[in-house]
């Protein structure tokens, strides 16, 4: 028979004695002093990841681009950046004694959608164009096929300003090589009677459009013609000064620098 513990009564006392203690401590620890109020707890997001950079997709945009043109969407603008246009030759042409008018080419007064198109919108310089529509087009070869068709607007504005005996240059970044083609595109499609046509010299390679054509617009001046409008497709058709006006026509689909 094992003996009885010889103090069991101070035994229970000291552990319910320890066991209070440590109840003690650990309120101590999560209870706050007197006269500070517990505040709930915070939680913290993670920072966000860094805002992304990138510009607009490309494939969206040509997708976009389409629908523009065939929605009908980009002729209306066509016409309304020319009726414009028109509106203001009509006023300021009997104001000047040799009014003059200024004309791009490459969208402006032929336009280039067939081989954008074919061309997926991409600027192709060199290269054959023998499938169209079904092959890719090299820009210079379609060029000098010289059946580009007419942008209506730009047409009738041409034709408003030889009746109101407004002089009109077209000035171009196509090179001196494509002349005859380039003129008979446009005579085919009715532009006769203009001025003068510019193209960019055989051999010459200038840093932008507007290098090559602002100067010329300074000769047109120089030889007594005040340059009352400048319509072009591209921003450096315009930049550079050298007209009271300019008339910037819509193209989404390239960019000329």
């Amino acid at each position: 028979m094992t003996a009885p513990h010889p103090f069991p009564a101070r035994n229970a006392v000291a552990r319910s004695l320890l066991n209070s203690l440590k109840l003690a401590a650990l309120a101590a620890c999560i209870t706050p002093p007197l006269g500070v109020v517990a505040q709930p707890v915070q939680l913290v997001a993670p920072p966000p990841y860094p805002a992304l950079v990138q510009p607009p997709n490309v494939g969206d945009a040509k997708l976009a681009a389409t629908a523009y043109h065939d929605s009908g969407a980009y002729a209306r603008d066509l016409a309304s950046v020319a009726s414009d246009a028109s509106g203001w030759i009509a006023e300021r042409a009997p104001q000047v004694s040799r009014p003059a008018l200024v004309l791009d080419i490459d969208d402006t007064a032929l336009t280039n959608w067939e081989v954008i198109k074919a061309d997926d919108f991409g600027r192709i310089i060199n290269g054959r164009c023998t499938a169209l529509p079904e092959e890719p087009c090299g820009w210079a070869a379609w060029d000098l096929l010289g059946r580009a068709p007419v942008i209506e607007p730009t047409l009738r504005l041409f034709q408003q300003a030889r009746a109101l005996n407004v002089a009109v240059f077209f000035i171009t970044g196509r090179p001196e090589s494509q002349r005859a083609a380039t003129e008979q595109n446009l005579r085919n499609v009715g532009y006769d009677g203009y001025a003068a046509l510019h193209m960019v010299p055989e051999s010459v390679h200038y840093v932008s459009a507007t290098a090559f054509k602002a100067p010329v617009r300074a000769a047109v001046e120089a030889e007594g013609y005040t340059i009352i409008a400048n319509m072009g497709d591209q921003p450096s058709d315009l930049a550079g000064g050298h007209a009271e006006r300019t008339f910037l026509l819509p193209n989404p689909f390239y960019r000329i620098p």
